[in-house]
């Protein structure tokens, strides 16, 4: 990648933070008249995640560690199993699934549904940037490598999955932790991605989720104010070459 692409990635990275930091004094002064306390420290395994992919770009060290595990990865491949396309999914319509069979979570589903919504459109628009700033070649030989949108979405509806059922039982949010982490995996087994660009989109998906809930009672406020009720479903969808998932919501 040259000078100019790691210039935009840096612009395009203190952007994200400044929005998610300017977002997060809006909501404080929110959350103080609630008596909610903003931790710090949720933001640091998320940060984290997204700075070791970002330096893996131009880190001979961290370079040498995507071959070195691609070259171990690769030996053992007999198949490609492309279970990933469908379970970077799993974790969010969990969330629906568990509301349907009456395992009622922390928000309604017209809340759950704007926050899902707002951490998507936040992933999809971060993931989208930075594969066409850094147009990283995949192992495969194909383009856009960087960061993994399979496993960004995966992490989105783990923590997702954690936030709306950390109070009911913090299990399911370790399942969809594992659900997550097999989709990144299976990323790399299926030749799709290096090592920092599923570690990348592990902590996009995260911060996209974390910054929705923050974003929350302010887009709630302005946004949808005085439509307390909603209508909605997700249905499932195949064309023959990509399978996905549909969300109709109404007010």
């Amino acid at each position: 990648m040259n000078i100019s692409n790691s210039l935009k990635l840096a612009i395009l990275l203190c952007l994200i933070t400044f929005t998610a930091f300017g977002q997060k004094i809006k909501i404080d002064t929110i959350q103080k008249k609630r008596n909610i306390t903003f931790n710090y420290k949720s933001l640091i395994i998320p940060t984290a995640l997204i700075g070791y992919g970002v330096v893996g770009i131009e880190n001979d060290g961290l370079k040498r560690l995507n071959f070195n595990i691609r070259e171990k990865i690769i030996k053992n491949i007999n198949n490609k199993f492309r279970i990933d396309d469908y379970s970077q999914y799993i974790p969010f319509v969990s969330v629906y699934g568990l509301n349907a069979i009456g395992v009622k979570g922390k928000n309604n589903f017209k809340d759950r549904t704007i926050i899902l919504g707002t951490a998507y459109l936040i992933m999809g628009t971060t993931v989208t940037a930075m594969k066409k700033i850094t147009a990283i070649e995949r192992p495969d030989g194909s383009k856009h490598a960087f960061p993994s949108g399979h496993t960004a979405t995966a992490f989105m509806g783990a923590e997702f999955l954690y936030q709306e059922y950390k109070d009911v039982s913090i299990w399911y949010g370790i399942s969809g932790y594992l659900v997550a982490t097999g989709t990144g995996f299976f990323r790399m087994y299926n030749n799709k991605h290096w090592l920092t660009d599923v570690v990348t989109g592990a902590g996009i998906g995260i911060l996209s989720t974390k910054i929705a809930y923050w974003m929350h009672p302010f887009i709630k406020r302005t946004i949808f104010k005085n439509k307390e009720k909603s209508t909605g479903m997700v249905i499932p969808f195949y064309n023959g070459k990509e399978a996905g998932l549909a969300m109709s919501l109404s007010f």
